[in-house]
């Protein structure tokens, strides 16, 4: 960026695609890291927190920023893909200094930071903060009319090198409000215990819920604990049955039991008939809410329950009819309509003349390999789980299989193919094709 542009602001960053010198994109950026300064001095910004598409959080040093304009990142050098680690002397810039709540050393004012901006200096590579976009008034609720806002100079506020408690995240959430869960979830691994309680706080359940069955087990056990009782009750109603049992069977006893009791009766019930199963078992596996029709539902019928935008994908791939009641365990199980045959036929088709009644089903104590090799067999995203009388409990999705199958730090581990070799690569992979870049934070 040449001397004298204009300055941007962070909140315009967030997401923005990197291209690399060959104008290839290399991935979105997710924070910025500067290092804070004594005195009033502008905090230098050192560098862009980068997720690769593998979603690997790495570290891009400002000096090798070429140009940001028109809603990307253009860059120099080579890629170093040693994953990101904050050092103590270092700030994120959206996930730690937004929200502050900061002073005008003018006048004592309490004042909460909605946004910074940062601008390149003038015949050099390096970057810093140089203005707060601030709001007056009490921190609460957000709204960006309530209260004067004003941008003011760095050194016209003071505050940021102060540990915060109780720390708000209304302009962090609105900043991130278009990430998938599992991308917000990798933004909320990497962020310290404090910010990530804050931020849990703020979300509303349903999107916590979401976003809790994204993050690994040290995080999702960490951020339940720092709730409510109440509250961590209502979160666990929003998962997937099959994730909060998976989440309270990692819990003491007691906890998991004072849980159970505060959450509503129906999906408690759901939670404990799962976790009567061992875990890596098509019982264990399943979730106890697919798409039941009775016999006389129509095609139309079945349509309007697969567009329920709640529904991931592979529970939206086929209903499974069965006798009354239609709600799991049910009564005797006919058969599965797969989607595909939904739109092939007439909207007033009944869905008994459509059913696949020849396809095997799992029995709830299938264990892990059995339910894989299901799979594999038939080309299925979802299976129906069926138990000794002919009821059917509940159905296994793909992404849960997968989920037990990969290391138990695959959220955390990256596992790619390089391109020319088609070799698997990995951590120790990555980081030995950036020995020839600068250190993080240099």
């Amino acid at each position: 960026m040449a001397a004298g542009a204009p300055r941007i602001f962070v909140s315009h960053l967030s997401g923005i695609a990197v291209f690399d010198p060959s104008g290839d994109q290399v991935g979105r950026v997710r924070d910025l890291v500067a290092m804070l300064r004594v005195g009033r001095k502008p905090p230098r910004l050192l560098g862009l927190v980068v997720e690769l598409t593998t979603r690997r959080l790495i570290f891009w040093p400002m000096t090798r920023v070429t140009g940001i304009e028109s809603g990307q990142v253009i860059t120099t050098g080579v890629l170093n893909v040693r994953r990101f680690e904050q050092r103590p002397t270092e700030r994120l810039v959206l996930g730690e200094l937004l929200d502050r709540r900061v002073r005008l050393v003018e006048t004592g004012e309490e004042v909460t930071v909605l946004d910074v901006s940062v601008q390149q200096l003038p015949a050099r590579r390096e970057w810093e903060i140089d203005r707060v976009f601030v709001r007056k008034g009490k921190s609460g609720t957000f709204r960006r009319s309530r209260g004067e806002t004003l941008t003011v100079e760095w050194s016209a506020v003071t505050g940021f090198s102060l540990e915060e408690q109780g720390q708000g995240a209304e302009s962090l959430l609105a900043t991130f409000e278009q990430l998938r869960p599992a991308d917000l979830a990798n933004v909320l691994h990497h962020l310290s215990a404090k910010r990530r309680a804050e931020i849990a706080s703020a979300l509303d359940d349903d999107r916590l819920a979401d976003v809790l069955e994204e993050l690994p087990e040290d995080d999702q056990i960490e951020i339940l604990g720092k709730l409510k009782e109440e509250r961590a009750a209502d979160v666990l109603e929003a998962m997937d049955p099959d994730d909060a049992a998976d989440l309270l069977s990692e819990l003491p006893e007691e906890d998991k039991e004072r849980l159970l009791a505060l959450m509503e009766p129906d999906e408690a019930a759901d939670v404990r008939r799962l976790m009567a199963y061992e875990e890596k078992t098509a019982g264990g596996l399943m979730t106890t809410e697919p798409i039941v029709l009775r016999p006389d539902a129509t095609v139309a019928d079945a349509l309007a329950r697969v567009r329920n935008p709640d529904l991931s994908p592979a529970l939206a791939a086929q209903v499974y009819v069965c006798r009354p009641p239609d709600e799991t365990p049910t009564g005797k199980y006919l058969g599965t309509v797969h989607f595909q045959r939904l739109l092939r036929d007439p909207p007033y088709t009944l869905v008994s003349a459509l059913v696949d009644d020849d396809l095997q089903t799992l029995g709830p104590e299938a264990p892990l390999p059995v339910v894989a090799g299901f799979f594999a067999t038939y080309d299925m995203v979802a299976a129906p789980v069926v138990d000794e009388s002919g009821s059917l409990l509940g159905a296994v999705t793909v992404d849960d299989v997968l989920d037990h199958m990969l290391p138990e730090d695959w959220r955390e581990t990256e596992f790619h193919l390089d391109e020319e070799t088609g070799e698997e690569t990995g951590e120790e992979a990555g980081e030995d094709a950036g020995e020839g870049v600068g250190t993080h934070g240099s």
